[in-house]
């Protein structure tokens, strides 16, 4: 993710080492230092939830969150943003549209603001302007650095950024978050708002990736049909590891002694049932299919039909989110009532086979000519305006699929 490395990756904090003041900034943690975030109640009362909070460095080591965060901003770094006033297109696209930052493509930029909402849950845009207050430009802040200032009726009135002594107003700050919650001005990503599972998920990795180092497991079980005091089972303990037979070489045992190495098999050692199951339950967090996080769902089959249908699922209930809140973000900068509206065509785009049928129906139809057609095959018109005649065509028969067994 490059940037983003050193946006999100850290160690928390120690509850020892803040102040109540310090954690006003944090939306789940009031300034008497109780914790109000519901998600955090659930954790097991012997823990540190504070200390052990799931980090948005922590969660992006998790393949499988990282794997829903690329994709999710690459869907969106993709599309174009096009404006619109009065229900018609403006042309030419305004320059903002076409690179909100200066310092970095327009892809970039989406991906750095679509990727703080998926880890984060918000997103902060430092707004420039000219002497006439129009926007000129915008740059992704780093979203653990923003502090949101508020009045006692939970009213904004400003952004802190970190090392920044004179705090943004709020006209020079655009904020973008998801879920949103009455009283409090920070929207809640899916990271902050599962952490019990997601700490979880972190626990399976960590334990299965040191258990032959650090479980504290033995490599085997020497036992005897004998009573052994301690000094006994320590003497014999020894002259077992300093033969190399608790690691290697050959090994011989006295009368009444055997030996039963601890044999765990590669499924059971990398927890692979769990793991899958981590798998299936962050794809369901982020509202993803699990055919593009490449999970295998026990039971399911996946056709061309359902995985199309999936796709359109994830459409409308997931991108929709991220693209609905930067179009909003976006149109109020633009001057008034101007739009901006992402061109979500590209994603929806079919299979060549099934472009080209439905390109047949239109020019039956008579709504689409050929060099509409072509245009959006991004082919050049036909000579002499030959393709902008509206003409009926003559359909065109499926394909007859030959039968193997003649």
């Amino acid at each position: 993710m490059g940037a983003f490395a050193d946006w999100f990756f850290g160690t928390a904090p120690r509850s020892s080492d803040i102040t109540p003041e310090e954690r006003s900034g944090d939306p789940y943690v009031s300034t008497s230092g109780t914790i109000h975030d519901p998600s955090k109640a659930l954790a097991i009362p012997t823990r540190d939830t504070l200390n052990r909070a799931v980090t948005e460095g922590d969660a992006l080591g998790l393949i499988a969150v990282y794997r829903a965060a690329m994709i999710i901003s690459t869907s969106v770094m993709q599309l174009t943003l096009d404006a619109f006033k009065a229900g018609e297109q403006v042309e030419p696209r305004p320059s903002f549209l076409a690179r909100p930052d200066v310092d970095l493509s327009r892809p970039a930029f989406l991906e750095q603001t679509v990727v703080s909402l998926v880890l984060n849950g918000n997103a902060f845009w430092r707004v420039f302007r000219d002497n006439q207050g129009r926007v000129t430009g915008a740059r992704a802040l780093n979203p653990r650095d923003v502090t949101i200032e508020a009045d006692a009726e939970g009213n904004v009135t400003g952004y802190k950024l970190a090392k920044r002594e004179q705090p943004f107003t709020k006209a020079e700050v655009k904020h973008l978050s998801l879920m949103r919650v009455p009283g409090d001005p920070r929207g809640r990503g899916p990271i902050q708002a599962a952490q019990a599972e997601l700490r979880g998920a972190v626990d399976a990795r960590d334990y299965s990736s040191t258990w032959f180092q650090d479980a504290g497991v033995p490599s085997g079980v020497l036992s005897s049909d004998q009573a052994l005091n301690a000094d006994q089972a320590k003497l014999i303990s020894e002259q077992w590891t300093a033969t190399r037979g608790g690691t290697r070489g050959t090994a011989v045992l006295g009368s009444g002694y055997k030996y039963a190495p601890v044999y765990l098999s590669p499924e059971d050692a990398q927890w692979i049932e769990g793991r899958q199951f981590d798998t299936t339950a962050i794809a369901r967090l982020f509202g993803i299919p699990a055919h593009l996080m490449l999970a295998a769902i026990e039971g399911s089959s996946m056709t061309y039909s359902n995985v199309a249908q999936a796709w359109v699922e994830f459409q409308k209930f997931t991108l929709t989110r991220y693209l609905s809140e930067i179009e909003e973000a976006v149109s109020d900068l633009l001057p008034r009532g101007t739009e901006a509206r992402f061109n979500i065509e590209g994603l929806l785009r079919p299979d060549v086979v099934t472009r080209y049928l439905m390109h047949t129906q239109a020019l039956q139809a008579g709504f689409l000519t050929k060099d509409e057609v072509r245009d959006i095959e991004n082919r050049k018109p036909l000579p002499n305006g030959l393709g902008k005649a509206s003409a009926p065509v003559a359909p065109v028969a499926p394909p007859i699929e030959e039968d193997a067994n003649v």
